[in-house]
């Protein structure tokens, strides 16, 4: 069913193309045309020269005329020469290098539009998320190699009709000889791009081996623990295998190409235009004088020019334009996917907390046969704080991410004030909510902008968040410091628990009635953990809190206790209550709190 579906929706060689052109003019109308003419100049005015300019020369020559017009000629040359080139050089370092870097990124800017769009479903798709890489990574790649395929097609395009329109002036059975030779030995010249082509997508192949190994030599993340222990070695040999499958994939191809090459040289070269067009050139000059020397020569020259240029575009152009549109199909598959959680009517205000209520909620991952969440109902009520306990995969994460509306419930519903969540716009929906997750992250911007996770940043509400999270590292230039190192050199790098203690800090800025924290205390000591604790308490005071934790000291300040095993609730209560049943809780707690006597 998948495979006959991505035949129906697959588009051609050509429609891909165009379709990447037709988005590239669209951002760019002036660097795709600039492109186009500097193909044309590129490979035309050589071209010509060499047919028309070398012709009027030898005819002059041999003609007995006035030799000034030869000089005439050779200025015009230099003249055409010169113009041709110092055009194509004023336009790449005055405008293409600059216009298409412009290009780049308003391209990454469409894909970043649309990936921030999706769902987060998207991302536990495994086809999506390589298809997204891999789009993102050759989005440049993209934009150099579809503009230099075009610039060199179009130009031979013009000069193989220019070139074969002049050779027709001068002698018909010329460019039927030309044509013949090229045409008969053809089947070589495809047989030739599909080996390069193969070779060329193996050796990407086994060169992502390859790069693998580069990538553990030179990144930090890798570095202690390929200096504390014994791997190195073990990695240095599979490095020179993937280096010797890199050899062999080269020596596997290159006899196969180097045979059909000569082959193929040798018949158009040797035999066309090495013997028969100049045996049939030298009969119209010598005996029949149809024609001029000039024109002998420029029609060898043109014969040649009319090859490369059969060649460039049967063969080489033709190989590459189909890897190319490839590599476009899926980027038009990535902009093209859609989501699934959509926008309900109303706009929801912010303001105080309300109840919750989730009635009847299953929730299964795509792809999954088992549901994670199974039939669960809560309430939490206004200004509440709840635990959300149990081991690991038990579906406490879940739970809070389909509060969010990072999914969808499989069945049931989730209601806010007797509204279910998904009647409000999803935008005004998170708006109610502060999430810090377990996989928090920071960014490369401001100590300010990290908090607020905004451009527009009240430094004391900062300074204030900071301090009930219990950050107290110095900051240099205030609220304004720069984290990490990626826009300054001078941007403070951060210990784990000083990251959390960031991430925690939104929780506290963020002016809205719920809060969510997943393992807010994961990287805190114990000391910092029970301070966290007792400003969590004081400064959420106003807000429902919804914070999930294994470590269970944390838990003591809940209202109300949810263990989780399995996707379902199996208890609830408050702390002493869960205590005195003796139950899953009281066996995690008295566990733990063993382990911290000893």
């Amino acid at each position: 069913m998948f495979k006959k579906k991505k035949r129906e929706t697959e588009h051609s060689m050509f429609s891909n193309i165009m379709y990447f052109l037709g988005l590239m003019f669209k951002l760019s109308p002036g660097l795709v045309i600039g492109d186009i003419l500097c193909g044309i100049l590129r490979v035309l005015p050589p071209r010509l020269i060499a047919v028309l300019g070398i012709k009027y020369i030898i005819d002059t020559v041999t003609e007995g005329k006035d030799l000034t017009r030869i000089i005439y000629a050779v200025l015009a040359i230099a003249g055409v020469l010169i113009f041709a080139n110092l055009a194509n050089l004023i336009y790449r370092e005055f405008y293409w290098n600059m216009e298409r870097e412009r290009l780049y990124y308003k391209l990454n800017s469409v894909l970043y539009e649309k990936a921030h769009s999706l769902d987060l479903e998207s991302y536990d798709n495994p086809d999506f998320y390589n298809n997204f890489i891999l789009t993102i990574e050759s989005s440049s790649d993209n934009i150099q190699s579809l503009l230099g395929l075009v610039q060199h097609y179009i130009g031979n395009v013009i000069s193989l009709v220019t070139i074969a329109s002049i050779i027709f002036t001068i002698d018909p059975v010329c460019l039927v000889i030309i044509l013949a030779s090229i045409l008969i030995f053809m089947p070589l010249s495809t047989k030739i791009g599909n080996l390069q082509m193969g070779r060329r997508i193996d050796n990407t192949k086994f060169h992502r081996r390859s790069d693998y190994f580069q990538r553990i030599f030179y990144l930090q993340d890798y570095a202690k623990e390929v200096r504390m222990n014994g791997i190195c070695p073990l990695l240095l040999e599979r490095y020179n295998d993937a280096a010797n499958d890199v050899i062999k994939n080269q020596d596997k191809y290159w006899r196969k190409i180097a045979s059909c090459y000569a082959v193929q040289q040798v018949g158009v070269q040797a035999l066309g235009f090495m013997f028969l067009l100049p045996l049939y050139l030298g009969y119209c000059v010598l005996v029949k004088k149809t024609l001029s020397a000039g024109d002998f020569v420029a029609t060898f020259n043109g014969a040649n020019s009319i090859a490369m240029s059969l060649n460039f575009l049967t063969v080489w152009a033709a190989a590459v334009f189909s890897e190319r549109a490839k590599m476009i199909e899926k980027y038009r598959d990535f902009l093209k996917s859609d989501f699934k959680i959509c926008d309900g009517a109303r706009t929801v205000q912010n303001t105080e907390p309300k109840t919750i209520s989730i009635k009847n909620m299953s929730f299964t991952y795509p792809g999954n046969p088992e549901p994670t969440l199974k039939n669960i109902n809560l309430e939490i009520k206004p200004y509440e704080k709840i635990a959300l306990v149990g081991y690991n995969g038990a579906g406490k994460t879940t739970l809070t991410n389909l509060l969010l509306r990072l999914y969808d419930v499989t069945d049931g519903e989730i209601l806010i004030d007797g509204e279910n969540i998904k009647n409000v716009t999803v935008s005004s929906h998170r708006d109610r909510f502060s999430a810090v997750f377990q996989d928090f992250q920071t960014f490369a911007c401001s100590v300010g902008e990290n908090v607020a996770l905004s451009d527009k940043v009240n430094s004391e509400k900062v300074l204030e968040a900071l301090s009930h999270s219990g950050f107290n590292k110095e900051l240099k230039n205030g609220v304004d410091t720069e984290l990490l190192r990626e826009f300054d050199d001078e941007g403070i790098m951060l210990s784990g628990g000083e990251a959390q203690k960031i991430a925690i800090a939104r929780a506290f800025y963020k002016d809205c009635p719920y809060v969510i924290l997943d393992e807010p205390s994961a990287n805190l000591d114990p000391i910092a953990e029970y301070k966290l604790n007792q400003a969590m308490k004081e400064a959420s005071n106003h807000k429902t809190v919804i914070f999930i934790s294994h470590r269970l000291s944390t838990t003591v300040i809940a209202d109300k206790i949810y263990v989780m095993e399995n996707g379902e609730i199996i208890e609830a209560g408050s702390h002493e209550e869960l205590m005195n049943q003796n139950g899953t809780y009281a066996k995690m707690f008295t566990l733990q709190a063993e382990k911290y006597k000893a």
